[in-house]
């Protein structure tokens, strides 16, 4: 269920986010364009009604917590090279991550995660956000496209 444009991936992300939802937001600031999801989840915490994450790099140190949470869907958002143009943005399930071909310099922990999620929470739904790149070298700026991305989603977030 990939979903590439930016205003059908998040008008389909809009009818899944039901129920209990725990966002996780993934992704090194150190790193350009790779900190976009942990850089969204600082920014949306405590103005959307969802139980929000700041994963940074680490996303399996919080699997604990979001299975007490006992979610019915978990969001993951990553910057993930999907072979799209920078700040395209697609909606996976959890399962796409297994036979999607792309790159994300998270993809062994994200994988590893969601097999992890879904064996602890059965019932709960998994989707990831990704977000394409455009630079994934050393730096804390974003790239204009993901900065673009960014606002667009942010805003998408707080204003629905």
């Amino acid at each position: 269920m990939e979903k590439s444009s930016k205003n059908s991936a998040l008008g389909h992300l809009k009818l899944h986010l039901t129920g209990k939802v725990v966002i996780v937001g993934i992704g090194n600031t150190l790193r350009s364009d790779d900190g976009v999801g942990s850089i969204l989840a600082q920014r949306i915490q405590d103005k959307v009604p969802y139980i929000v994450y700041d994963a940074s790099a680490s996303p399996e140190n919080y699997l604990g917590k979001i299975i007490k949470d006992k979610p019915d869907t978990i969001l993951l958002i990553d910057a993930v090279d999907f072979a799209g143009s920078s700040g395209e943005i697609r909606l996976l399930e959890g399962e796409d991550i297994q036979t999607v071909n792309f790159f994300s310099t998270h993809d062994a922990s994200i994988s590893l995660a969601i097999n992890y999620l879904k064996n602890s929470l059965k019932a709960a739904s998994i989707f990831i956000l990704a977000i394409q790149p455009k630079v994934l070298a050393f730096g804390d700026k974003l790239s204009p496209e993901i900065s673009g991305a960014l606002k667009k989603i942010e805003g998408w977030f707080i204003n629905g």
